[in-house]
């Protein structure tokens, strides 16, 4: 991937200190809900955090490790890996050579979306590291040609492709009733939070415009976006926030614009969410 690739970034840009070499990350071309990065770290990379995003991608170089549900994971070239939304995670290289990835933030509502309605709770790879044929032929379209603009169609197929490839993984993720999953009250929920996105929402108002008690809708929320409607929030302010950073707005203005108390709250966020403060993060831009 060249230079030339650019436009809005990715959830979960992380940092740098790699010793005498210049750590790098390389921003895809975008879609809402779809975003796509190479990059390239010598050592350790980000600090442990979490984005309510699928992460998903391939190792192209070197040992990629990282802590993940208790254990260490260690992908190696040719490998995918699948980091589910909400999940805290870190990473470093596994050797002294360093290791470069391509890899896809993908919202969760895509994922539902491609499985169709009725469907259940967001499926789940319980093996961060995988050697599945099925998924990393579908990662690996995803990936390709990160440059290039995506069409309508080729994102569907995309899409259609991962999202079946992660079914296949999780026995649990079939078909179920809305009985057990509420989807018309998180859709409900979904569009409302993008509606307001800078005004602060009342739990009492989420009850009443989807039927459910705010303690309901955080469990539907949680099956079918992989967070809670709080953190879905601050995350789409981060969203916010990043694309007027890297157009150049102060971060002071890129935080009061985006729905954020002042820029120490938005800073805190913006670390804990992608391992760096916004400062290292536009300074490692290439």
């Amino acid at each position: 991937m060249g230079s030339t690739m650019k436009r809005k970034p990715a959830a979960g840009l992380e940092r740098s200190c790699g010793p005498g070499t210049r750590d790098w990350i390389r921003i895809g071309t975008s879609r809402p809900g779809f975003e796509r990065l190479e990059a390239s770290f010598a050592g350790h990379a980000f600090a442990a955090h979490r984005h309510d995003t699928y992460a998903i991608g391939i190792t192209d170089k070197g040992v990629q490790s990282f802590g993940y549900r208790g254990t260490e994971a260690h992908s190696l070239p040719g490998q995918a890996f699948v980091l589910h939304p909400d999940e805290l995670h870190d990473g470093h290289a596994g050797t002294e050579t360093g290791f470069r990835y391509r890899i896809l933030y993908i919202e969760p509502r895509l994922i539902q979306e491609a499985l169709g309605a009725p469907h259940g709770p967001l499926p789940f790879v319980r093996g961060a590291v995988t050697s599945d044929a099925r998924l990393h032929e579908a990662i690996l379209s995803a990936v390709e040609d990160a440059d290039v603009p995506v069409d309508d169609l080729q994102l569907d197929q995309i899409l259609a492709q991962l999202a079946e490839a992660l079914a296949a993984h999780d026995p649990s993720a079939r078909p179920a009733g809305t009985r057990a999953f509420d989807l018309r009250a998180v859709r409900i929920a979904h569009e409302y939070l993008d509606a307001h996105l800078l005004a602060p929402v009342s739990s009492a108002r989420l009850e009443r415009v989807t039927g459910l008690s705010r303690f309901a809708l955080a469990r539907h929320f949680r099956a079918g976006f992989g967070t809670s409607p709080y953190r879905y929030v601050v995350m789409r302010r981060l969203d916010r926030a990043r694309r007027m950073i890297q157009t150049g707005a102060p971060l002071a203005a890129a935080a009061s614009e985006s729905g954020f108390a002042d820029q120490a709250h938005m800073t805190r966020h913006f670390k804990k969410t992608y391992g760096i403060p916004p400062g290292r993060w536009i300074g490692m831009l290439s």
